[in-house]
């Protein structure tokens, strides 16, 4: 299930956003899987990533945006021109199995 931001939230990771260099960029031929993945790599890794999506048709722009979204569970934090900003928060990583020296 995607992510919601609220307006201070969706802000505050502009902000962060704004020195960010596009981390994906999705070609011509749209999302494929390899996008896909690495879109989702790049979440796991970063969680604040610029995706550029090439082409001159907004609508088609939009519409990848939100596959990209609804693919890897992220939030759309921003969009300019071509370029998106997605958010996903990092999986939380368990200490359970960690044992501890006496």
């Amino acid at each position: 299930m995607p992510v919601s931001l609220t307006t201070r939230e969706r802000a505050h990771l502009k902000a962060r956003a704004h020195k960010l260099e596009p981390t994906v960029f999705v070609g011509h031929h749209g999302v494929t899987p390899s996008v896909s993945t690495e879109v989702d790599r790049a979440l796991t890794a970063h969680e604040l990533i610029k995706v550029k999506i090439l082409g001159d048709d907004r609508d088609a722009r939009e519409a990848i945006g939100n596959q990209l979204c609804e693919g890897t569970d992220a939030a759309p934090v921003q969009r300019v021109g071509k370029v998106l900003v997605l958010w996903r928060p990092k999986p939380e990583e368990s200490t359970g199995d960690k044992k501890t020296k006496s």
